[in-house]
């Protein structure tokens, strides 16, 4: 049996380093502004080898129809290859490939990022044991990891 205590602590420290759980998203808070950290993203992408195919402003989307949102951008990467051998485990996989990547700021001014994790991608399609699932992970997180300084 767990001890309840433990499962608190585990909670809160979860609860801590994260803006809220949203099933499959991991979110890493950043310590720059939201244009700082997309620029971040933007550039360790492309150094990674990866190609953008596009970054979408949705704070200038909902600007252009007279509303109002915090700073949220998204940016859509990857490559053939990966997205591929991706693919190769399930076809259906094109329908969350290219990756994506979210900036936000949130309504106190915290920065985030957040991705779908490949592993939630995977499972969403029945191939959990996907070959390219850890090495997809681990790129992801070490792309993360250089925006936001972890």
């Amino acid at each position: 049996m767990k001890h309840p205590l433990s499962f608190a602590l585990a909670l809160g420290l979860l609860i801590s380093s994260t803006a809220f759980a949203v099933d499959g998203l991991v979110v890493k808070k950043s310590p720059y502004s939201p244009e700082e950290t997309m620029d971040r993203l933007e550039q360790t992408v492309t150094e990674r080898g990866l190609k953008v195919f596009a970054r979408i402003d949705h704070a200038a989307g909902a600007a252009s129809v007279g509303k109002s949102l915090q700073p949220t951008e998204l940016l859509i990467f990857g490559n053939p290859k990966g997205g591929t051998a991706f693919m190769a485990c399930a076809q259906s996989l094109g329908i969350d490939l290219p990756l994506k990547a979210l900036v936000w700021q949130d309504a106190d001014g915290q920065v985030w990022l957040g991705y779908n994790a490949p592993g939630h991608i995977a499972e969403r399609h029945g191939v959990a044991d996907c070959v390219v699932v850890p090495k997809l992970s681990q790129a992801l997180s070490g792309i993360a990891a250089a925006v936001v300084g972890d």
